[in-house]
């Protein structure tokens, strides 16, 4: 199947004559066609996209049909056409591709429309009141006087401050991260900074996919186009999300490519590398990788501190009573909330909270419990010995008993609790669990993590029971409660 943007047909004689074009009317009825592939693909798709459609010719075996813009065919072409061939041939069985034309229709109500809506000869775009400023807020809070750096993000900190001092110094500028990792607040950071002298956008790839989208609905594109290329500084947050959407990958590379031949700023986020992102046009990633790109790492322990400490001392100039959180807790949190930025700063604000709401600070055991879905001792630090050890001292039993074969029920109980610990607390296999308890099946497995879920149901000290071991395992305390 073959698709052009324009006909490449060659209209001789033979095929516009008036009696080809009388029996090719009275063979292929565009308006069957219309009104299946409004039953078919449904109503709300055919108001938006298939109604722009027209029918031009019909030449051998294909049809030649137009739209308004590149972009709606785009939009079909990807989306409709397999569909819409089906449909056609079901009325003309020796159809066997289609054509696209683009046929720009002149708006006879231009005129009205100007009068009911008049645009602001002052804006450069009238619209940008009502469909982009409410997603282009610029959060002054996040800002390069707040970003704190370390070795895992000076660079990309680095490089964003250059850029704005002279714009197009690295351009585009191609920051990436894991989540949390500082990625927005950087890009909020260069808006914030280039926003006194210059038009600045600072718009998601989602939400750009959503206003080119309406655009197209509308029949806005040009003022969508317009706005977007005659901006100063884009900055767009997750462009992975731009990922499988054809037509809207299209308008970006060509608003790409005017904003640098006019000396526009691009800075855009991700969360991974250029050559990484899937389902992303070539030539796309092509342009980011001939900007500057620069990750930020996941923040290493002095980093962690550092942005402990002056989130408590932000904290503390926010409320009349200051929150001297203990060395011991400032370190613990630094050393096993690894994961994001985000996360660790989540930390502090719980533990802020604890001591507000009980109008103490918390101990290292309390600081444990109030931080346990964060914590890395779950996936990094548990393992089955340590789980059988802790179960054996708590049941008073050895780890020679608790292994062997015999059944006797002072035995059976804390073998279940043991292995069902193991299910619960590791990502280990049936068949691996089953072998660190003396090569046991891993039917006998399944049965013990169905037993004692059974037991926990009604028997309440075995519900205290299995929360103590999962405390002292997971945190290394014998305190429970708060």
């Amino acid at each position: 199947m073959a698709l052009t943007g324009v006909s490449p047909i060659n209209m001789n004689s033979s095929y516009t004559n008036k009696n080809f074009s009388n029996s090719k009317v009275e063979i292929f009825d565009w308006l069957k066609v219309q009104t299946e592939m409004k039953n078919k693909l449904g109503a709300d798709i055919y108001e938006s996209w298939l109604k722009k459609i027209s029918f031009e010719e019909e030449i051998n075996n294909y049809v030649l049909l137009s739209v308004p813009t590149r972009f709606i065919r785009d939009w079909i072409t990807s989306r409709y056409l397999d569909q819409i061939l089906k449909i056609i041939k079901d009325h003309k069985k020796d159809i066997i591709r289609i054509e696209f034309k683009i046929v720009e229709k002149n708006n006879d109500n231009i005129s009205d429309n100007q009068n009911t809506r008049p645009l602001e000869s002052k804006e450069n775009v009238s619209f940008i009141k009502d469909s982009y400023l409410q997603y282009n807020r610029i959060d002054p809070n996040k800002k390069f006087g707040n970003f704190i750096t370390g070795s895992s993000n000076n660079l990309a900190y680095q490089a964003s401050v250059k850029v704005s001092e002279n714009i197009s110094h690295y351009n585009p500028l191609y920051i990436y991260g894991g989540v949390g990792m500082g990625k927005t607040h950087l890009l909020n950071s260069i808006g914030l900074e280039l926003k006194k002298n210059n038009k600045v956008m600072f718009i998601s790839a989602e939400r750009f996919m959503y206003q080119f989208v309406k655009s197209i609905k509308s029949n806005d594109m040009v003022k969508f186009k317009e706005y977007f290329r005659n901006t100063d500084i884009l900055l767009i947050d997750d462009i992975q999300f731009m990922n499988g959407k054809e037509a809207m990958q299209e308008e970006f590379f060509h608003t790409f490519n005017a904003l640098l031949d006019k000396g526009s700023q691009i800075i855009v986020s991700a969360d991974r590398s250029p050559n990484k992102l899937s389902r992303i046009q070539e030539r796309i990633k092509s342009r980011f990788s001939g900007g500057l790109v620069v990750d930020i790492q996941k923040p290493d322990y002095e980093l962690r501190k550092k942005i402990v400490e002056n989130k408590i001392k932000d904290l503390n100039s926010l409320y009349a009573e200051e929150f001297k959180i203990s060395q011991e807790i400032t370190d613990f949190i630094s050393s096993e909330i690894t994961s994001s930025v985000r996360e660790l700063v989540g930390a502090i604000n719980r533990v802020v909270s604890f001591s507000r709401i009980y109008k103490k600070l918390p101990n290292l055991a309390e600081t444990k419990v109030v931080l346990k879905d964060l914590l890395n001792l779950y996936e990094n630090k548990v393992t089955i010995d340590q789980i059988q050890t802790v179960v054996c001292k708590f049941f008073k039993i050895s780890k020679n008993e608790m292994l062997s074969s015999r059944r006797s029920r002072y035995l059976v109980r804390p073998r279940q609790t043991a292995i069902y610990l193991t299910k619960i607390l590791t990502s280990k296999s049936l068949p691996e669990i089953g072998r660190e308890f003396s090569n046991r099946d891993h039917t006998t497995i399944i049965h013990s993590v169905k037993t004692i879920e059974k037991l926990k149901v009604k028997d309440l000290d075995m519900v205290d029971n299995i929360n103590k071991l999962k405390n002292q395992i997971l945190y290394n305390n014998t305190e429970n409660e708060i």
